[in-house]
Parts: C-alpha cells; structure tokens; sequence
C-alpha cells in the first residue's frame, strides 16, 4: 500500500512540474510592464501639396509725370498694410527642395505728395496720390532643407493694380511685372509650417488719362517691398 501511495506522490510531483513549466512558456499577464519597441518614424520631406494665410506689411515709392503739363511730382512714398493667401507645390531631392507658389493679397497701400504747379495741381487737384489695394505672385522657389528648416530664395511674375487719385475720380490700372526675395520656414509637425518672407515687387508704370490734358500721358510707376509672415497648411 504504501508502494503504490509513494508511487501515487512521484506521478503527481511529474505531472505538476510538467504542467508548470508549460504554462511558464505560455503568454500571459505579468507584474512586471512590458516594454514595445516603436515602429521607426518614416523621414521628415517637404514633398506635397499646401495652402494658407499671410498677413504682412508694405512700403515701396511711386512718382507721378505728365509731359504734357511740365513739372513732375518725383519720387515719393507709399505704404501700408496687405493680408492674403497662398497655394503652393514642394519637390524635395535630397536636401534640396524645389516649389512653385502662387498668392493674392488685399493691401490698403497709398502715397502722395503736395504740389502747386506742374502734374500734381494739373492732374491731381492740388496732389499726387497713389493706392494699391491688390497684389499677386506666382513664384518659382528654391531651398535648401535643414531637416524641418527651410531657407529659400524665390522669385517670378507679380501683378496688381495701380490707382491714380485725380479730381474727375480714382483711375486703376492692373499691371503685369516681376518678384524676387527670399524667406525662411519652418515645420512645425507633419502637417504645420510658419514662414517669414520678403518679397521686392516691381510693377512697373501705369498710364492714364492726364486730366489737364485730357491724353494718356500720365505715367505712374510703383515698387514695393513686401515683408510678410504666414501659416501653411500641408496635405
């Protein structure tokens, strides 16, 4: 009797270790965390598709002449405010990156400069005025990325209205000329960036009717340097 009960004890003892260790093997809870490696995040790139805002200031000169009158105004200064969008597409090789960008901004930019002979008491009633209240860019860009970094030089075609103040009313024209600058913009995650940018705009010289004279004599240049800051939004 007692044979069989040891013999009873030893097969139990086997198949309690067995079982145990089995389910030491098995997966399950355990009092100490277990640990996950992340999976490796893919590259930062600029690459893609974005779009947003811009808000941003402005200065640059005009001048008013009128041969037909005599004196001209010379150069004088204009400036003011502008807020806008943008729409844009960036190509990165390397750290190279390569875009094409266009915008349109609202601006309130104008002025003017008294005069009591000569084009501005022939033509402007007393002064010369100029205003803007619009201006666009379609630009090639070109950087140089410094992971979520991005210095650029930029540069294209800029268009935009040119406003004549005279006595018969407020004259527009909408002119076609050319951009350069450069700027710097930073990403904020994957899908946000902030950027600041300087732009010179040259849109060349506007014609209008001289009111004295009553021909299209009245030439109005403008230039205007644009430094700006903006959110994109990257898709």
């Amino acid at each position: 009797m007692n044979r069989w009960l040891s013999l009873g004890i030893a097969v139990a003892y086997v198949v309690a270790s067995a079982m145990s260790a089995q389910a030491a093997d098995l997966p399950g809870r355990s009092n100490s965390p277990s640990y996950y490696k992340a999976p490796p995040e893919l590259p930062f790139s600029w690459t893609g598709f974005y779009a947003g805002i811009n808000g941003g200031y402005a200065w640059g000169q005009s001048g008013w002449s009128d041969p037909a009158v005599g004196v001209d105004s010379g150069n004088f200064n204009t400036s003011g405010g502008l807020v806008g969008g943008q729409l844009g597409y960036n190509w990165q090789t390397g750290p190279v990156v390569l875009g094409i960008e266009t915008d349109a901004d609202w601006m309130s930019v104008k002025g003017s400069t008294a005069g009591t002979g000569g084009v501005c008491a022939a033509d402007g009633g007393g002064q010369c005025q100029t205003q803007q209240s619009w201006v666009g860019t379609t630009r090639a860009r070109v950087g140089y990325a410094f992971d979520r970094w991005l210095p650029y030089v930029t540069g294209g075609v800029a268009y935009g209205n040119i406003q004549a103040v005279q006595p018969t009313g407020t004259s527009t024209n909408t002119n076609v000329g050319w951009t350069a600058g450069a700027g710097l913009e930073y990403s904020i995650d994957r899908n946000w960036s902030a950027k600041v940018e300087y732009l010179h705009i040259d849109l060349g010289t506007a014609t209008f009717m001289g009111a004295a004279s009553g021909t299209s004599t009245l030439t109005v240049p403008v230039t205007n340097e644009l430094v700006r800051v903006g959110v994109n939004y990257h898709f």
